[in-house]
């Protein structure tokens, strides 16, 4: 080896040792500034080495979330770091390591500290290691949940030390499974067999995707060698599937319930005027439109305050749609009493002139109506089971607003006297009942509770002209179904109804279980013409 050989041998010898003996990245334990220096100018693996090192720090949530955020940045003057605070704080920009309040900024002076894709997930685990010493158990829990999808040995150990010390029941409950899942896959066998039983009763896709894992054998796809864990996870996984398909069972009879919830909204009025007046009013639908049409509208005057807006729509829809079919009696269907094939045609064409009516003013487009934000999202029970909190506020509201119109029709003058006529109407008019007087205000209560059905439909599909044209055919079918006029034969077939559809559609797809409802109903019909509960009564007489 010649000299020159010897002399950059000797160079890079004394280059490593001076990397060894001073760079900030290798001691195990630097000093706050720094770490800063560090993510100002170091190269990518200092940034990441300094991320982890902060996260171990105490104090250190603000800088990281300032980080990830985009809001740490560098004083292009002396390079100082400096950080962008969020909206609504007192001080607009404070320095990163004394946290003081720093003046006379500007963020032109200001250059963004630069990360990559794997320092951004450096940054989601270090916060959430910070974060597991939060006050709040809601962002301990939250924290467990970040960690969980960022799973390694170190997360393992700081989460096994943390369950020493954890005083909240949840987040202890999630730091124990993600700790069992750790052991399950890394752990000795006795840890692997115990860590199986345990988590068996745990409801958690990424515990069945492992357990899945754990089951395959075959090929490139081999991940376990002992057979007695393996056998172990196939039966764990056997009794999870088997929770899984009775949860599956609960979300399609939720979707059923909250299906039934709708036919039931827009059958009751329906039943009302169908059983007390005998008219088969096809401008149903249509009135559902207009009560949806409300909600668009008052959303469009109230944008700020979604919530409120649709909450005003329940009595405006109601006062809307009432007095648009108490018109629609009065100038129309009164004149056509005896006459059902005439009554039929002319509430048609009342029908399609609303229609064109509502494209003329609002053009043929859909439009889409927002959900609050308290009704948005889904509850998410576990890992299998979600129901939409939009589906459930409906099947609430439709069983409160049955409940109220059963009030008025038993304890109010005007139910006593819909009930007289419905019954009898030659009789009722000899006691002094004005029979027309009833038929309108009727028409009204029928169509009002329509326009509400409207409104609760807003909420689930877009506003348009033919809105109403959907579940119309159906509404029929569940006051056929349950007995003409009868409101507790509608509130039961149309849950029945609703919850057949949703277990027969991932068997036979939407348009065949929608027929094998209808056959089932014509069928029904055959044996019992009058529906489940038959209405006693002038419906009987005629």
């Amino acid at each position: 080896m010649n000299c020159s050989s010897h002399i950059k041998f000797f160079c890079c010898g004394l280059w490593l040792c001076l990397s060894l003996g001073f760079s900030p990245l290798l001691r195990a334990e630097a000093t706050r500034p720094e770490l800063l220096e560090l993510l100002r100018s170091g190269t990518m693996p200092d940034k990441e080495a300094a991320i982890e090192q902060l996260a171990n720090l105490p104090d250190s949530l603000e800088l990281l979330q300032a980080l990830q955020e985009g809001r740490l940045m560098e004083l292009k003057a002396d390079g100082k770091l400096v950080i962008v605070n969020r909206p609504g704080e007192p001080a607009l920009f404070s320095d990163a390591l004394s946290k003081t309040v720093l003046d006379n900024l500007d963020k032109s002076q200001l250059s963004k500290i630069n990360v990559n894709n794997r320092i951004r997930t450096l940054l989601k685990k270090a916060i959430a290691l910070q974060q597991l010493n939060d006050a709040d158990a809601g962002s301990r829990l939250l924290a467990v949940e970040a960690l969980g999808k960022l799973m390694d040995q170190s997360s393992a150990a700081r989460l096994a030390e943390r369950l020493q010390t954890e005083s909240d029941d949840a987040v202890a409950a999630a730091i124990r499974r993600l700790v069992l899942l750790d052991q399950m896959q890394n752990g000795n066998k006795e840890q692997r067999i115990q860590a199986i039983a345990s988590l068996k009763t745990v409801n958690s896709q990424e515990l069945v995707n492992q357990l899945q894992a754990m089951t395959e054998t075959d090929g490139e796809h081999f991940k376990e060698a002992d057979s007695d864990i393996r056998n172990l996870a196939a039966a764990a996984l056997i009794e999870i599937k088997g929770r899984i398909q009775a949860y599956a069972a609960m979300e399609t009879l939720f979707f059923g319930l909250s299906l039934g919830a709708v036919l039931v909204l827009s059958a009751i009025g329906l039943a009302i005027t169908f059983g007390v007046m005998g008219v088969i009013n096809m401008a149903h639908g249509e009135l559902m439109m207009l009560g949806a049409y409300t909600v668009y509208v008052l959303q469009q005057w109230l944008p700020d305050y979604l919530g409120l807006a649709t909450m005003l729509s329940i009595p405006v829809a109601f006062i809307v749609a009432g007095l648009a079919g108490i018109a629609i009696e009065r100038g129309i269907i009164r004149h056509l009493y005896g006459r059902p094939l005439e009554t039929l045609l002319a509430t048609f064409g009342v029908s399609l002139f609303l229609q064109q009516t509502v494209r003329s003013i609002f053009s043929p487009l859909n439009r889409s109506v927002s959900s609050p934000d308290w009704m948005s999202g889904s509850w998410q029970i576990n890992d299998f089971l979600s129901l939409t909190w939009n589906r459930f506020y409906i099947l609430i509201f439709s069983l409160l607003v049955f409940g109220l119109l059963v009030q008025i029709l038993k304890r109010t003058r005007l139910g006593l006297e819909v009930r007289a006529v419905s019954q009898n109407r030659a009789m009722a008019r000899a006691m002094g009942i004005p029979s027309g007087q009833v038929d309108a205000l009727t028409f009204g209560l029928g169509s009002g509770i329509a326009g509400i059905a409207g409104v609760a439909l807003s909420q689930i599909t877009n506003v348009g002209p033919n809105l109403g044209q959907s579940y119309i055919v159906d509404s029929f079918m569940v006051v056929v179904f349950g007995g003409v006029g009868n409101l507790y034969g509608t509130l039961l077939a149309g849950f029945s109804l609703g919850i057949a559809n949703k277990f027969l559609e991932p068997y036979a797809g939407a348009v065949l279980a929608k027929i094998l409802v209808l056959v089932f109903i014509i069928l029904f019909i055959q044996k019992r013409p009058r529906g489940l509960f038959p209405q006693k009564g002038r419906a009987v007489e005629n």
